[in-house]
């Protein structure tokens, strides 16, 4: 199809190069006409260099398609002039339906409401997309080449637009969806960290009620029974507890300080208890400093072990602490008092729920009648 120059490309030509500085305005942020706070949606999804990409492009790229615009037939200027037209009705018809898609994300969810969804982002795109392509490139063939409009071409440019759109608004909500999912995975993990720390501070601070409640009970009773014994066991009583305060914030001390702690907490129960309790630590184990684990773990297992079993200088109960690989595991012989110790119920829960948070790895308690075994898994230091 051939075109001759009419006298109104010359207006045309006007229009179109203030339309231009109407667009680059737009592109550079200095002006926005769209009604919709542009800044919000910018927040939301940055799509500000995909727009100044796409936009050219279809405004190109589609009536040179079609055939609406035949190179030879113009002049340079002119021909700018034409392009910049069609590159206008490329950002009308993206801003328009950019617009529509916006405000049909704050009515319908995917979650919720699916059907309504499709049939609102259908509807809306047709009936703005198509009156917008018809009615604008309609004036191009009146005002800009002064003949009527080929239905044909516009039919076919107008169906293309539509598929642009469908294609574009469907990456959109894809873009959308996948910033949702990841937007709720990252509160949800957010969620989980700060229960899980809550969870933590709430077993940390059952720790220290539960040391003093048994603590001052061997107090009270090395003060009735063996006055100076219960000097030395208030002076190793202090030592005992400076640790605990010290550590109580972190997560995790070095296995060798842990082993040294215990040590300590055991020497108490020698004062009480002399022959009747001993500790036996792996030769090698207690150097080892690559070597992490929640704090106070060793000193719930060595309260646990004297608290259920039953002993005596003649027959003493035996703690063992060895190492086997990246484990720690405890143990003693299994003889059950004939009269069971109450239990509050804190112990191997508290310790095996603050592994769990700490190091997401549980406990393994063992019995098979005669011993008792709780391995501890072991993190590395390095």
């Amino acid at each position: 199809m051939e075109y001759k120059r009419l006298p109104q490309i010359s207006q045309i030509t006007a229009d179109c190069r203030a339309c231009l500085s109407v667009y680059i305005g737009a592109v550079c942020g200095k002006l926005e006409t769209i009604t919709m706070n542009d800044e919000a949606i910018d927040s939301e999804l940055n799509d500000r260099t995909i727009r100044i990409i796409m936009i050219p492009f279809f405004g190109v790229v589609i009536p040179n398609v079609t055939g609406m615009i035949d190179n030879g037939a113009f002049a340079a200027g002119p021909l700018i002039a034409s392009y910049l037209y069609f590159i206008l009705i490329a950002f009308a018809i993206w801003h328009g339906n950019r617009y529509l898609l916006f405000r049909l994300r704050l009515r319908f969810s995917w979650l919720s409401q699916p059907v309504y969804k499709v049939v609102a982002l259908i509807v809306s795109n047709l009936f703005y997309t198509v009156p917008v392509s018809v009615g604008l490139m309609t004036m191009w063939y009146v005002f800009a080449l002064g003949v009527p409009a080929d239905w044909n071409v516009l039919f076919t440019a107008t169906a293309l637009c539509v598929i642009c759109v469908v294609f574009i608004t469907h990456t959109y909500e894809t873009v959308f969806l996948i910033r949702s999912w990841e937007s709720d995975k990252t509160r949800s993990e957010s969620l989980e960290r700060a229960k899980a720390q809550a969870e933590l501070e709430a077993l940390k601070n059952q720790i220290d009620p539960h040391f003093m409640f048994n603590s001052l009970n061997t107090l009270s009773h090395l003060i009735e029974t063996e006055p100076a014994k219960a000097r030395l066991f208030a002076d190793d009583l202090a030592e005992v507890y400076r640790y605990i305060l010290r550590n109580k914030e972190r997560d995790l001390v070095l296995w060798n300080e842990e082993i040294t702690f215990a040590e300590q907490y055991f020497s108490l129960l020698r004062i009480r208890f002399g022959e009747g309790v001993r500790l036996q630590v792996e030769r090698g184990a207690a150097e080892r400093d690559d070597l992490l684990l929640p704090p106070i773990s060793l000193q719930v297992l060595l309260e646990n072990a004297i608290k259920h079993n039953d002993f005596s200088p003649k027959r003493p109960l035996t703690v063992s602490v060895e190492l086997l690989g990246s484990s720690a595991v405890v143990s003693n012989g299994v003889r059950r008092k004939r009269t069971p110790v109450p239990s509050s119920g804190i112990g191997l829960a508290n310790l095996n729920e603050r592994y769990r948070l700490i190091t997401r790895k549980d406990i393994t308690v063992e019995q098979d009648g005669e011993r008792f075994r709780v391995t501890l898994p072991l993190l590395s230091a390095l």
